[in-house]
């Protein structure tokens, strides 16, 4: 039975500008655009002040794959927010919701992830 969980992280919003004070997300991430990434989970860092999240997605049909890094909030706030440290394993398919680069790269900011569980 599959059963898909969904995961809120805060944006750069009022509320997320005191936890992320060191940096500006506004300055790297397009927060007034919103793209949908599907694939599988190939690492996840916890670390300060924001996890990472890595996915390849792609590679079907001819299409190549595409590594993406997704910017996350901070251990603390993930887990406040119920994510686990094992909620998001390597070759997990999972479908996020991203702030994406300003710059066209494959960075982005997760704001929400859904996945099967294991």
């Amino acid at each position: 039975m599959r059963l898909t969980r969904y995961v809120l992280f805060l944006a750069a919003g009022v509320l997320a500008r005191p936890v992320l004070g060191h940096h500006s997300l506004a300055t790297e991430y397009d927060l007034n655009r919103s793209v949908v990434v599907a694939g599988t989970v190939t690492k996840i860092e916890w670390s300060n002040p924001h996890a990472r999240l890595y996915l390849n997605t792609g590679g079907s049909k001819g299409s190549g794959v595409m590594h993406w890094q997704l910017e996350m909030a901070s251990p603390n706030l993930l887990v406040l927010n119920g994510l686990k440290i094992d909620s998001l394993r390597p070759g997990d398919q999972v479908t996020v919701d991203v702030n994406p680069a300003r710059d066209g790269s494959n960075l982005g900011y997760a704001r929400k992830i859904s996945h099967s569980s294991h």
